[in-house]
């Protein structure tokens, strides 16, 4: 079975995005739910951000970081700073969770794959 090394990369790209938000957040003593509290944006809109491409949410997290949303979400952005519109779509999917990959090292193939 072919093996789409570009997919790979690319859901990496996202995953590792997702985790630096994260450490920023952390560092900062910040939570998602404080800054959609804070932002006034619907309960687990900046949750959600981290996964999938939405605005208000990237320019929320960015402004409780005192950063710009380009410098937080490269594959969303163009190197110039605006956003990519529309928004490719790998941007939306997300990625494989904890379990998929875990299954994916073990055994190399998902049970997606598999069914």
């Amino acid at each position: 079975m072919h093996h789409d090394r570009t997919a790979d990369k690319a859901a990496k790209l996202r995953l590792d995005e997702m985790n630096r938000v994260k450490r920023l957040l952390s560092e900062a003593g910040l939570t998602l739910t404080s800054i959609d509290r804070d932002y006034r944006l619907s309960l687990g809109t900046c949750g959600n951000t981290l996964q999938q491409a939405n605005l208000a949410g990237e320019r929320a997290i960015a402004a409780a970081l005192r950063r710009r949303p380009e410098h937080l979400w490269r594959t969303r952005y163009h190197a110039d700073g605006q956003r990519r519109s529309p928004q490719p779509p790998e941007n939306y999917a997300r990625p494989p969770s904890m379990r998929a990959r875990r299954e994916k090292h073990e055994t190399g193939t998902t049970s997606q794959e598999a069914a």
